[in-house]
């Protein structure tokens, strides 16, 4: 009886001692799954649009194709032969796009935004099914904004080049014997008017992929 008695307090001894060691243990766990997620959401992490800002700009870049696709077909259709009385003579008149440099250039401008935009929606497009951000890094996000900016400013002269001519074509030249062309004209001039608007409405889809594209560098980290 007296060495069980002994025997007692070594025991007691080992547990009193394990105990510490166990709360100590389990404290370094749950610390460690606390301050994991928190260092990682704060290592640097880059910040990216939510799935509806994906869907936004890639149904963006989708309108943006459609509308130079229409800007560019309007254009190289819009010819047309007629005839124009200039003082009481009747003269045979042919008009067609490419006698114009102004759309000519519209033509060029809305083309190359169409392979722009094309290219950067089937990029879009395959990173929104695999699930993937849109816009992978800050990097990326320069090079879109730098592109559209430039498509944007470069539509926006082509339309106001071809805006000019057609409002010349439409008035005619003061204090001389040019008529309103568009009269006998009609077909070419209201094809001309469909490219123009629908140039400037590319404008506005880029300018907004612009403005997209802002929002992400200002969320996004360094």
């Amino acid at each position: 009886m007296k060495m069980n008695h002994k025997m007692q307090p070594p025991t007691e001894v080992a547990v009193a001692v394990q105990l510490p060691e166990s709360k100590v243990a389990a404290t370094e766990n749950v610390s460690g799954t606390i301050s994991g997620p928190l260092v990682g959401s704060g290592g640097g992490a880059v910040r990216r649009f939510g799935r509806k800002d994906d869907v936004m700009h890639v149904l963006l870049r989708l309108l943006c194709i459609v509308t130079s696709v229409i800007a560019v077909c309007f254009m190289v259709t819009a010819h047309q032969s007629s005839t124009v009385s200039i003082y009481g003579f009747t003269l045979p008149v042919h008009s067609k796009w490419s006698f114009s440099h102004s759309f000519e250039y519209l033509v060029g401008v809305s083309a190359a935004v169409a392979a722009h935009s094309l290219l950067q929606f089937l990029i879009s497009f395959s990173r929104l099914l695999t699930k993937s951000p849109i816009i992978p890094s800050r990097s990326h996000a320069w090079l879109l904004f730098a592109g559209d900016q430039v498509f944007a400013y470069a539509m926006i002269s082509a339309g106001a080049a071809a805006s000019g001519v057609t409002n010349l074509n439409r008035t005619g030249i003061q204090h001389t014997p040019l008529p309103n062309f568009c009269k006998p004209l009609h077909y070419f001039c209201n094809h001309v008017a469909v490219s123009i608007a629908f140039s400037f409405l590319s404008c506005f889809l880029l300018a907004a992929l612009a403005v997209q594209e802002v929002i992400w560098l200002s969320k996004s980290k360094y």
